[in-house]
This record gives C-alpha cells, structure tokens and sequence, in this order.
C-alpha cells in the first residue's frame, strides 16, 4: 500500500555513506542542480571553523571570531548565498529590545509521531506506487503523546501576563532569589533570541561561557541555515542549584521558534539551560535538549545540518548527505502541491519541513525507537506544524513520491495535537494514502493482495477495529492501510473530495462520532456508509 510512511521496496541507501567533500566544486554543483528555487546551505564547516577561534575566546572578542568563521567558511567553499524565498536579516549593529511576555502565543505539545513501514528488500517495484508497510504504533504513539504531552509554560515575568493571560509571577514557585535569578536569565535568553534573528553570532555567543560557544558555534550555524525568523524563551519554573556544585544552576525553557516564515504561530520545545554564577551576573554554560519534551530531540539540537528551502518546502540533512538535498527538494515540492489540497479549513502549513535521517539520526531524532518497517513519520512539534522525517536507509528513487505525499498530507491534515481515538485510524490513514496514490485507478494500488488476504480472515469487518497491532506482520499492516484507502475512496467516490474533507474535519478535528458526522455532512446514516464502504473494499478485491 501506498503511503506517507509507507515502505518502498528494493535496496536501501546508506544513512551512515562516507561523507562527501564540501568544496567549491561541490557546493557550486549543488546550486545549479537546485536551480533558482532553492539554495543549499551547510552549517557544519562554517560553525567548526568558527569554534576554532571560539574555544579560548572571551565575550570581547566573540566579533573577531565571527568574522574569522565567515571567511574560512568562504574559503572552504561553503554556499552562504541568502535564500531567495526568505532572506536572512542584515546583522544588527545591537540586540533588538526583549519581546514583551504578553506578545508571545501560548506554545503547545506536539503530539506523538506517525510511522510508515518498509518494504521487503527484493520485492518488485511498480512504476507508479511502491508497496509499503507500516504498523499502528503511529496511532498508539498519538494517544499516549495526547495523555502525557504537557503544554510547555509560558514566559516567566513578574507583574506581565501570560500567553493565556494570567498573571505569571505572584504565584512562581521557589524563594525571591530565585525568580530574579531566573528573570536575568530569561533576559538574557531574550538578547541571544535577537542575536539569533539578527543573524549576529558574536551576540549569540556573548552570553555563554567560552567553553560553551563551540557547541552553541554549531547551532547557531544550524538555525541560521534553516531561516530562522522567531526565537522567544519562556519558563513556568525557577532556576534549581545543581547538588554538590555551588554557583551552578539548570533552568528548563520553552522556545517558541518560526523558520522562513516571521508571522507563523511558534513551534515549541523543551530545553534544559545550565549557568554559573560569575559574581551576579549568571553565564550560561549549556543548553541540552529535555529529556520530558513530548516530541523529543530536534534535528538541530544534535546535529550540524546541511539544508535547502523551496517555496513550500524546507529540506534539511546531515552535511554527509547534502548531495541528496537537490532532489529531494524538487519531489518535496511537487508532493507538497499535493498535501496542499488536503489541509483542513482550507489553510495549508506555511512551511512543510522536511529530515533526511541517516541511521544514527534516525536513531536519535525525535525520540527514535521506531518500527523496523518504518519508512517515514509525521510528528507535531506544535504551531499547527508536523515535521517529516525520512529514513535514508529505506527510501528509495522509486518511492520517495508516495512517501512523500502520503507524510506531507499527514502535516496539511491532522490537528494539531493528533487525534486520540484509535477508532479513527482507517480515516486518517486512508486520507493520507488516498493522497499517496495520486489519483491513479484503484486497480494499481499496491496492497490491494494485503487486502484480500485480509478479508479472508483476522478482521471482523469493522472500519473501526482495522487499525493492526504494534506487532503485526507486513501483509497485515499492508492490507489495513489499504482497506482504509478503499473506504475513503469510496466516500470520495460517493461524495466529492470536498465532502469526504468535511467528514474528516469533524471527526478527527472537531471530536464528532462516525454517526455524528454521517448525518452532519452526507446525511445518511453512517450504519448503511459503513456497510456500503465495506461491500466497495470487498468488490474491488473480489
């Protein structure tokens, strides 16, 4: 079956390949392939050729290694051209003013991700679709994420209200101490923001520790090359002593972020920030990912990244894998132009962003501990946004489209915080895999043999109980995916596309019931739908 996480069959590519040169040959290739709707940026060489001059570095002198990076990043051969779709801002000859606690929106937990399967290496590849498998554990993964994913807090400001528009301040845990100390450091968190969209990193750098600015060197590289336009930290908490380690300190921060985009409604994520004391003045010393963020780690809190943005489409990699970026942007685009007509209210995401993991990152990017089978997934990461994530080691040339398709319209189409009920699971993968099959006749679905085996046994016939289990075997994950592609086909057929939408949109946004929505939108009884969508899958399969 054909899908955002589905599995495209044949040999794999090899996240872990050894890594390209970057020269200017490379990079002057590169530009050309990507033509004028994109450029490709590496943030690697330029962020270890600045932490260079960064490691024995004080505040004073964070300038004079800004300068030295760029120019050895020009040397290298590194493409620092500004984007075409979203310029960088001119460095700022000072930090903009701090945003006010009131001006910053109220950031939500994404929720948990959904997967796509693999495919069997050696099996036959079609021309249009590939077959892909993937396993529930996308929607099991949602449920929880929706139970245990807390919304992050809100900016800690004495007397300034909220994003909700409370007052903050008068009821902080912790002593007074306490909460000055976190308020000169949300201060200071707020002139590194401004720095950050300023793209000016001797600011970015200035308030941390010399030892820490190689680390924070890479990162800075990494947000810069993705467009970053929003950075505002937040906090519900106080600063905690760490035990045994005096003058030392952790303090847990929301950052609310926009990429390409200035007027988006923020992304959200958890980081642990740790400070020593210099006299009063606290410098900052790390900033580690959280370990209790519901999405998990981003790509660009761990990683160097090579990216290329398009007009609806960011793509971002490993430096090793950025002769892939070309192409992959281009098919992003396109598939991109297909989810578009999915989003629900008629408002596609500003930005569709998309990873491309090697098998370490895929490992470790947002969370990890995905099925074997997994192909690709959609996480929210708050915003109304879901990043997609690719496994390099599954997809291939023949693949990548439906794959692609299939994710980017889990991203138009699903809430923001995911869907709970478990019951739903055919509606919403079968939306996303009837955008995967692109219009082709139903007689070239990929996973139409799943079906049949399917319906032969170990299904009761019910839409709602089709969803398989975590430890399902292929044929059973395939011939799921593809009842629930059937029986929204069905609806389309019966309905329009526009009408299906409404049912999806008050099922899965609005909390209606099947029966609820059937009437609302079709006005039928969803009890003669259900049937009639069964009898079609039946049919089509014989």
């Amino acid at each position: 079956m054909t899908d955002g996480d589905e599995q495209p069959p044949g040999r794999t590519t090899d996240g872990d390949e050894p890594r390209p040169t970057v020269d200017a040959a490379d990079a002057s290739a590169d530009k050309a392939s990507a033509a004028d709707t994109s450029t490709v940026h590496v943030s690697a060489s330029a962020a270890r050729a600045a932490d260079a001059s960064a490691d024995n570095a004080n505040a004073a002198d964070a300038r004079a290694d800004d300068t030295h990076a760029e120019n050895a990043a020009t040397s290298a051969g590194v493409d620092t051209a500004v984007d075409t779709i979203a310029p960088a801002p001119a460095p700022a000859p000072a930090p903009a003013p701090a945003p006010d606690a009131a001006s910053l929106p109220h950031f939500a937990a994404g929720p948990a991700p959904y997967p796509v399967p693999l495919a069997h290496v050696g099996e036959q590849t079609r021309a249009v679709r590939t077959r892909r498998r993937w396993p529930l554990w996308t929607a099991l993964g949602l449920a929880l994420g929706l139970v245990a994913g807390a919304v992050p807090g809100v900016l800690l400001r004495q007397s300034a209200p909220d994003a909700a528009g409370r007052s903050a301040a008068k009821d902080d845990p912790g002593t007074a101490a306490q909460r000055r100390l976190g308020e000169r450091m949300l201060a200071l968190l707020d002139r590194q923001g401004a720095a950050l969209v300023g793209a000016d990193r001797a600011g970015f750098l200035a308030i941390a520790e010399p030892a820490a600015r190689p680390a924070l060197g890479r990162r800075y590289a990494s947000l810069r090359a993705l467009r970053v336009t929003t950075w505002r930290s937040a906090a519900d908490g106080v600063p905690e002593a760490v035990a045994g380690r005096p003058g030392e300190w952790r303090f847990v921060v929301t950052v609310g972020y926009c990429f390409v985009v200035s007027d988006c409604a923020p992304s959200s994520v958890e980081v642990g920030t740790r400070w020593r004391l210099a006299g009063e003045e606290p410098r900052l010393t790390a900033v580690d990912p959280s370990s209790t963020d519901p999405a998990g780690v981003r790509p660009w809190q761990v990683n160097d990244l090579a990216v290329a943005v398009g007009k609806r489409v960011v793509v971002a990699t490993t430096p090793a894998q950025r002769s892939k970026l070309p192409g992959l942007l281009a098919q992003a685009e396109t598939a991109a132009r297909a989810a578009d007509r999915y989003a629900i209210g008629g408002r596609p995401p500003d930005r569709y962003l998309v990873y491309y993991a090697g098998k370490g990152e895929w490992q470790r990017w947002y969370g990890g501990g995905r099925p074997k089978w997994t192909a690709g997934y959609a996480v929210g990461v708050g915003g109304g946004r879901h990043d997609v994530v690719l496994n390099a080691q599954i997809v291939t040339p023949a693949g990548i489209d439906d794959l692609l398709r299939h994710e980017l319209t889990h991203a138009a189409s699903l809430p923001d915080r995911g869907y709970a009920d478990r019951a739903d699971w055919w509606l919403v993968e079968g939306l996303a895999e009837y955008a995967g099959a692109d219009g082709q006749p139903v007689h070239r679905y990929d996973g139409l043999s799943e079906v049949r085996d399917l319906l032969r046994g170990g299904w009761s016939g019910r839409l709602d109980a089709v969803a398989p289990a975590d430890d399902a075997s292929d044929d059973r994950v395939g011939g799921a995916y593809g009842v629930g592609y059937l029986a929204v086909r069905h609806l389309v057929d019966r309905y329009g596309e526009q009408r299906m939408l409404d049912f999806y949109r008050a099922v899965v946004h609005r909390g209606r019931t099947p029966e609820q929505a059937a009437d609302e939108v079709f006005g039928d009884p969803w009890s003669m739908l259900h049937d009639d969508c069964v009898a079609y899958v039946r049919a089509v399969v014989g």
